[in-house]
């Protein structure tokens, strides 16, 4: 599987390890060279230098026909913008962006674009560690919703867990 990660920040360059572990094709990019010292010295992927938010230079990095988008800078608007060209511009079906507002994530989904939201996940995590009554039903991933993305089936993991190492 082809996987474009748009951001190699903690998030971005861990994912971007887990999936050239388990023998996916990985392309990261980023727009400060720098960040792709997270990434391990032998990393098999691709690690290139370009702005997610400029829909040339995600085709010039080969995001064009991949199976996977990940937008995981750490600017709501950069991953929107980012997942906006993926989806309408560069035709990717699976796209998902990283969103810290939980406000946004839900005016998002509605534009349809799936949005995982940081935020609600690691408050539900707390919640359900602290064994006390949430809202179960509040998702920190949501599934874009609307015509064109309809096929998006991302859901929340109930299976966090919250601790030290």
């Amino acid at each position: 599987m082809r996987a474009f990660i748009a951001g190699c920040g903690r998030t971005g360059a861990g994912l971007a390890e887990q999936l050239a572990r388990a023998g996916h094709e990985v392309t990261i990019i980023d727009t400060n060279s720098e960040a792709f010292n997270r990434l391990d010295h032998g990393f098999p992927g691709r690690a290139l230098r370009a702005d997610v938010t400029d829909e040339d230079q995600l085709r010039r990095a080969g995001a064009e026909g991949v199976d996977l988008f990940f937008a995981l800078t750490e600017g709501d608007n950069r991953n929107i913008l980012a997942a906006q060209s993926a989806t309408e511009s560069l035709g990717i079906e699976r796209v998902v962006a990283k969103v810290n507002d939980p406000v946004r994530a839900e005016a998002y989904r509605a534009l349809g674009i799936a949005t995982l939201c940081r935020t609600r996940i690691l408050a539900d995590a707390l919640a359900t560690w602290s064994g006390l009554p949430h809202d179960p039903g509040a998702e920190g991933v949501a599934p874009a919703t609307g015509h064109h993305r309809e096929h998006a089936d991302m859901t929340a993991d109930a299976s966090l867990t919250v601790g030290g190492r």
